[in-house]
């Protein structure tokens, strides 16, 4: 089992015809991906990636004629959120955005618009998900993974990396990686992955890379404590980051309460998490936890 996509998924790529959408839907289908079509305004009738997808001028057309159920966006930021809103309206089920820059005011109209559809949005600004063996979204690198029982969960796209290669040197595998994405308004937020991951028979310990700024790590972590019986073993990044400065993602800012890596890391310690003070931690730990059962 896995969450969010396996082999059944069927994948349209929003601007496809992209030097971005050409790469990374390429890299998608070798890894064995099922992408079904792919949509940019004004090429509907062409063909993509060396000929090997049909392209679409609208998410609508795609989908009826492919009955795609996830689409992945590679369009620029001042398009993305309309392209979001595209998808959403046409039905998509699952919408998957790398697009990094887009405007908040933006986001806040897209996500009223999702959340009337029922619309799951992974992103924006994000590496995008992987089910390992099965399904590949995104510019996460297929080959650094291994199959296994461990679900991860990240605000970082490189950490989720090495969090992956971390486990992955610990005799690790994993079921499936989630970039949730590092901006203000994101459509995914790192509980309902948690919640996810806690009703997936086949994930048996949760990684979750977190970054300074805002309470989403904490009310994880204390919704973690009372819903989630696997073990979990968490990092967050910035933790020499001075207050009142952005760091690299646009939400990662620290204003000086309780949303400092030091707070964060103390307050996921408290819920019970396994914290690490370094990433290179997270395999021997996650190994540790599963052997005992639980974080101590």
């Amino acid at each position: 089992m896995s969450i969010l996509v396996n082999k059944e998924s069927k994948v349209i790529v929003q601007g496809i015809t992209g030097s971005e959408g050409t790469f990374h839907a390429a890299q998608m289908l070798e890894y064995g991906t099922s992408i079904v079509g792919g949509v940019t305004p004004g090429k509907g009738g062409t063909k993509a990636v060396e000929g090997k997808v049909d392209v679409y001028n609208s998410v609508e057309e795609a989908r009826k004629n492919t009955k795609a159920n996830v689409s992945i966006i590679f369009v620029p930021p001042p398009f993305a959120a309309e392209a979001i809103i595209e998808a959403s309206e046409a039905g998509i089920e699952l919408v998957v955005c790398i697009s990094e820059g887009i405007p908040i005011r933006d986001m806040v109209i897209v996500k009223k618009i999702i959340n009337q559809n029922k619309t799951r949005l992974i992103g924006p600004n994000c590496p995008g998900v992987i089910t390992v063996d099965e399904c590949k979204l995104g510019i996460m690198p297929g080959f650094i993974c291994k199959k296994g029982d461990i679900g991860v969960v990240s605000k970082s796209g490189t950490l989720t990396y090495e969090a992956i290669g971390q486990l992955v040197d610990a005799g690790l595998g994993q079921t499936t990686a989630v970039g949730i994405g590092g901006d203000p308004i994101i459509g995914t937020s790192m509980i309902e992955i948690l919640n996810l991951f806690e009703k997936d028979e086949s994930t048996k310990g949760i990684v979750m890379i977190g970054e300074i700024g805002g309470q989403m790590e904490n009310e994880a972590a204390q919704w973690a404590k009372e819903n989630v019986t696997k073990p979990i073993v968490g990092f967050i990044a910035g933790q020499t980051a001075p207050e009142g400065r952005r760091m690299g993602h646009a939400g990662a800012i620290v204003s000086g309460g309780d949303d400092t890596a030091e707070a964060k890391m103390k307050i996921m310690a408290e819920c019970g998490i396994g914290v690490c003070e370094s990433v290179a931690e997270i395999g021997k730990k996650m190994k540790e936890a599963l052997k005992k059962g639980e974080i101590n």
